[in-house]
């Protein structure tokens, strides 16, 4: 019975790691048409973040040491520049595509890490998965001719430097001291840099245009969606399945996230499946799918992999 019941738990927590955070940037498309972008990062995170550290504290795990908080927030502000950088972009490119270019975050992880430990060159899964990855993204923006029109290059360039960004944010906070509970330290990185994103938001005038334009509902609930969902519990999950499996099987979420943003903006919000899409989004989950292979039996890239989504984005997002 105890046997069923633990694979029952490992079998939510994928399905919430699966289909919740491949919801997100569907979510996060609806949150943005009359919320401001970096208002709805800079809220969705400073308030999962209080969540999140209310949760931690009713753990009642006591704290053997006492942790900086300037090197997380600078990690935590690298992470939820990637996540705004999706709310801005799926403004220009369907929220689809821009899950597709954020799969390619293994990718450019496994680059920053050979460059800030250059051991050895890199296998040559390695390097054919980050080749497939920089042809899906050519596809995506290439020239007429594929099939389907390509997309905006102003878009796919945001969410790419966000993606960097979020990338050398997750290869930074390997290198800081973690509090007794990844729950906690995730909990301070979403409450500081959400608060950063907030007051940037709000000193932009993103707190007036919010007023002058009005909030529908849509938007109102895609957030409370991002921030109970794709946040709160998709976190939740995702530390659950580090803990009760390995980090190989958890990391399969990088592949499996793309597929389901794809079909699930094509299905409710109309965003064309055209062939180049369709190509791109092959290309890029093979890349992902032999980058995250290639490097499961290493222990630096497990431990990347735990931290390459602390923040639950998006989540994803």
């Amino acid at each position: 019975m105890e046997v069923t019941e633990a694979r029952w738990r490992l079998a939510v927590a994928f399905a919430i790691v699966y289909l919740v955070w491949g919801s997100t940037y569907l979510f996060m498309r609806l949150a943005v048409e009359t919320i401001p972008p970096l208002l709805v990062s800079g809220v969705r995170f400073v308030t999962a973040g209080v969540l999140l550290y209310l949760l931690a504290l009713s753990v009642g795990k006591p704290e053997p040491r006492k942790v900086p908080w300037k090197g997380h927030a600078l990690a935590g502000t690298l992470l939820t520049a990637g996540n705004a950088s999706i709310a801005i972009a799926v403004r220009l490119i369907p929220s689809g595509v821009a899950s597709l270019l954020v799969a390619l975050t293994p990718c450019l992880m496994v680059v920053l890490e050979w460059y800030r430990t250059r051991l050895g060159v890199p296998k040559l899964t390695l390097l054919l998965g980050l080749a497939l990855g920089i042809c899906g993204t050519i596809v995506l923006v290439g020239p007429q001719g594929i099939g389907g029109a390509p997309v905006d290059p102003r878009g796919a360039a945001v969410v790419i430097v966000g993606t960097l960004a979020w990338a050398s944010g997750s290869v930074y906070s390997r290198s800081l001291p973690y509090h007794s509970t990844t729950l906690r330290t995730s909990a301070i990185q979403m409450a500081t840099d959400g608060s950063i994103v907030t007051l940037i938001a709000l000193a932009h005038g993103d707190g007036s245009t919010l007023v002058r334009d009005g909030l529908s509902t849509a938007s109102l609930l895609s957030l409370v969606y991002l921030v109970v969902m794709g946040s709160v519990l998709g976190y939740t999950a995702y530390t659950y399945l580090l803990r009760h499996t390995s980090a190989a099987r958890v990391s399969t979420y990088a592949f499996v996230n793309p597929v389901v943003a794809v079909v699930l903006g094509a299905t409710f919000a109309g965003e064309p499946l055209s062939p180049r899409v369709m190509l791109a989004a092959i290309l890029i989950v093979a890349a992902v799918v032999l980058v995250v292979t290639g490097e499961s039996g290493r222990k630096t890239t497990a431990d990347s992999l735990e931290n390459a989504k602390p923040l639950a984005v998006e989540e994803a997002p």
